[in-house]
């Protein structure tokens, strides 16, 4: 009796665990199913799918935008405390294309297609946005002038937003002081560049306060042949067509290069003159194209220059990117007037002109290559 009893025990011992392990792997395969991402579930953070360049580079601008009806938001650019150094740090495993992830990154990627935001300098400001709202009218976003996560999903670098530049002894050698006279700039060789900083920044289409962000350790005293600078990376697209029409808005202080499809070929912020009465308003063209120009001094022009009362008489000053009128000029069929670049890249939006319409030299030099003899020039208030 004994021995039944306890093989009667043993068995009932074992249902019961049968019975345990049985409901033990139905609980736990219903929480699986019922709940399948707390089990599943990657431990890496979540990740943002990206479009890929070229979808929409190309789409028709919407009406409102279309010539010669475009207007665009423009000012005077304000510091703020988005700034290059809180760029993210990116390896040198990066994988292109990718969105975006600075102000300075926004800025060299709309670049790269033509709307600039004047000297690059890592800070969001009006002429920073006035090129992002561009970009979003291109791409059919809503327009903010931020860099939304709709507008960062389109922004995309295709390539690293800094390089570097090796400093050759021509770069050097083309260095010289200005004179800080008209007669004396008459006299020079040559309105070149006075320092390497002022020539990188140029180069590099940036602001030199940003230039010495990126070398801390350089000292822009005493720069060697060969010595290695970190830049921005930006370069203007080929011109694949000629521009139909330029648009500039005296009020905003914008010019823009319009395709005959209405497409922007270009966005640029822009000086315009002091004085309302020299403000040409309606249809001009093109008239005279001339790279590298020498520029004649006229001291009717300059009534508050007390040498340019003392001389009465014209210079001719030599070419150069210090020249008054910069590295390129674009005449005009109103007599005096024309489009051109200027020494002076950081000031063009935020300071006036004499009567006409100055641009950055990089940005002047461009719009060289896109307009020709008769382009219709269209002013707006």
């Amino acid at each position: 009796m004994k021995r039944r009893h306890h093989a009667r025990a043993a068995a009932w011992l074992l249902a019961a665990v049968a019975l345990a392990s049985l409901a033990w792997l139905f609980l736990h395969y219903y929480n699986i199913f019922r709940f399948p991402t707390n089990h599943f579930a990657p431990a890496s953070p979540t990740t943002v799918a990206i479009a890929q360049p070229g979808a929409d580079t190309n789409k028709t601008v919407s009406p409102s935008r279309q010539p010669p009806l475009p207007k665009s938001g423009q000012g005077l650019a304000k510091t703020t405390s988005n700034s290059a150094s809180s760029a993210s740090v990116v390896g040198p495993g990066t994988a292109y294309p990718r969105a975006v992830q600075s102000v300075l990154e926004m800025q060299v990627a709309l670049a790269r297609q033509g709307l600039s935001c004047g000297s690059i300098d890592g800070r969001i400001g009006p002429q920073t946005r006035a090129a992002l709202r561009i970009f979003q009218q291109k791409q059919h976003l809503p327009i903010t002038g931020e860099l939304d996560n709709a507008t960062r999903t389109c922004l995309l670098l295709t390539d690293a937003p800094t390089t570097t530049y090796q400093v050759t002894s021509n770069d050097l050698a083309r260095l010289q002081p200005l004179s800080a006279t008209w007669l004396g700039k008459s006299q020079q060789s040559a309105l070149d560049y006075e320092t390497l900083l002022e020539l990188v920044s140029e180069k590099a289409q940036t602001h030199p306060g940003l230039i010495k962000q990126l070398n801390p350790e350089l000292d822009w005293t005493n720069v060697d042949c060969g010595t290695v600078i970190e830049l921005p990376s930006v370069a203007y697209p080929t011109p694949a067509t000629r521009a139909a029409s330029i648009m500039i808005h005296l009020e905003e202080k914008i010019l823009e290069a319009w395709d005959e499809n209405s497409n922007i070929l270009a966005h640029f912020p822009c000086s315009i003159a002091r004085r309302v009465e020299k403000r040409p308003v309606g249809e001009l063209h093109v008239s005279v194209i001339a790279h590298n120009p020498n520029y004649t001094f006229d001291p009717d022009n300059f009534p508050e220059s007390a040498e340019a009362q003392q001389l009465k008489t014209k210079l001719v000053l030599p070419p150069g990117p210090n020249n008054p009128v910069g590295v390129a000029w674009i005449g005009l069929d109103k007599p005096g007037y024309g489009i051109h670049g200027t020494p002076n890249p950081e000031q063009v939006g935020r300071t006036e002109s004499h009567g006409c319409f100055r641009l950055a030299n990089w940005n002047a030099e461009y719009l060289a290559r896109l307009v020709e003899i008769g382009t219709p020039v269209y002013v707006q208030p």
